[in-house]
C-alpha cells in the first residue's frame, strides 16, 4: 500500500503539485495548485496510483470502470486493466454526460466511478446518474485526491488515495498579493 508520502513524491516528480500564486475556479488565490492531469504523462507512476486504486475496490466485483472525460479516460483505462474489467468513459453532448461511441452500460453491471481529483464532485454526480439511468448499479468512486475534506456527499463510497487541504485566501486579504507575486489562474480550461 502506498503511503501518503509516495503519493506525495509521485505529484511532485511528475508537476502534479504546483507551488506559487494562484487564482483558483473558486476566485480565491492560493500557494499551492494541484494539476492531476499531469501524472497521466508519465505511464509508469500512472500505472502505479491507478493499481494502488483498483486494489481499493479489488473485492467489489466491478464489471465496468468509468470516469468523465477527459480528465478521466486514461485513469478509467488503467484501473480497468487492474481490475480485468471494461473501461468507459462519459463525455458531454449539449452539456449532458453520456455515452457515445457505442459504449453502453447494461442493466445490473457493477460499475466504479473514476476521477483524478474531486472538490465539489459535480461531474462524478453526474456520471453517477449517467450509470444509473442505464439500470447499473454504481459501487463506489475511486480518486486519487479529494479535495472536498470527505464533504462531497456523492450518495455511493468515497475511496481516495490522499486528501489535500490547500490553503486559500480572499483576494483582497491575500499575503501573496500583498508581496506584488503576480497571480496565474490554472485549470482544465485554460492551461
Amino acid at each position: 500500500m502506498l503511503s501518503q508520502n509516495d503519493i506525495v513524491e509521485i505529484f511532485r516528480r511528475t508537476g502534479v503539485l504546483c507551488k506559487g500564486h494562484f487564482v483558483l475556479t473558486s476566485g480565491l488565490h492560493s500557494n499551492q495548485y494541484l494539476q492531476c492531469a499531469k501524472v497521466q504523462q508519465f505511464p509508469e507512476e500512472n500505472e502505479i496510483l491507478c493499481k494502488e486504486l483498483a486494489e481499493r475496490f479489488k473485492e467489489e466485483n466491478i464489471d465496468t470502470v468509468i470516469g468523465p472525460a477527459i480528465g478521466a479516460i486514461i485513469m478509467s483505462y488503467e484501473v480497468a486493466r487492474n481490475l480485468g474489467t471494461k473501461a468507459l468513459f462519459a463525455e458531454r453532448e449539449n452539456g449532458v454526460m453520456m455515452l457515445r461511441r457505442g459504449f453502453d452500460i447494461k442493466p445490473g453491471e457493477r460499475v466504479l466511478v473514476v476521477e483524478d481529483v474531486i472538490t465539489t464532485g459535480g461531474s462524478v454526480k453526474e456520471v453517477i446518474d449517467l450509470v444509473k439511468q442505464k439500470g447499473a448499479v454504481p459501487v463506489g468512486v475511486g480518486v486519487l485526491v479529494d479535495r472536498s475534506g470527505g464533504c462531497a456527499d456523492l450518495g455511493v463510497p468515497v475511496k481516495a488515495l490522499t486528501t489535500f487541504d490547500i490553503e486559500t485566501f480572499k483576494p483582497e486579504s491575500c499575503p501573496l498579493c500583498e508581496q506584488g507575486i503576480p497571480a496565474v489562474k490554472p485549470g482544465s480550461r485554460k492551461s
